[in-house]
């Protein structure tokens, strides 16, 4: 997976995959929006109001945690989410690190 794939995904401009996202509160997200798309949380929020708005897609659906992203992801062959390295288990693979 490249970053501008992964930027794609969780910007609605690409349905390949289904991105699973954590809480728009937590750290993590903004970190990885931040590092994945170059765009704060203000500027994330507003594309997505835009594509739900004109009926385009849907926003990443958000899990309460990393645990929970993880079983989404497991349990789908077509979903991709985001946690902190520390998380990572053999349940999950990880595709892209972003530094």
């Amino acid at each position: 997976m490249t970053r501008e794939l992964l930027a794609d995904i969780y910007l609605g401009r690409s349905q390949l995959l289904t991105p699973i996202d954590l809480p728009d509160t937590s750290a993590t997200y903004a970190e990885f929006y931040r590092r994945a798309t170059g765009r704060d949380v203000a500027q994330v929020k507003s594309t997505w109001s835009r594509i739900i708005f004109s009926g385009k897609g849907l926003a990443p659906r958000q899990m309460g945690d990393a645990s929970a992203v993880k079983r989404a992801v497991a349990s789908d062959t077509k979903a991709v989410g985001y946690i902190e390295r520390t998380a990572l288990d053999a349940s999950v693979k990880a595709v892209l690190t972003l530094e």
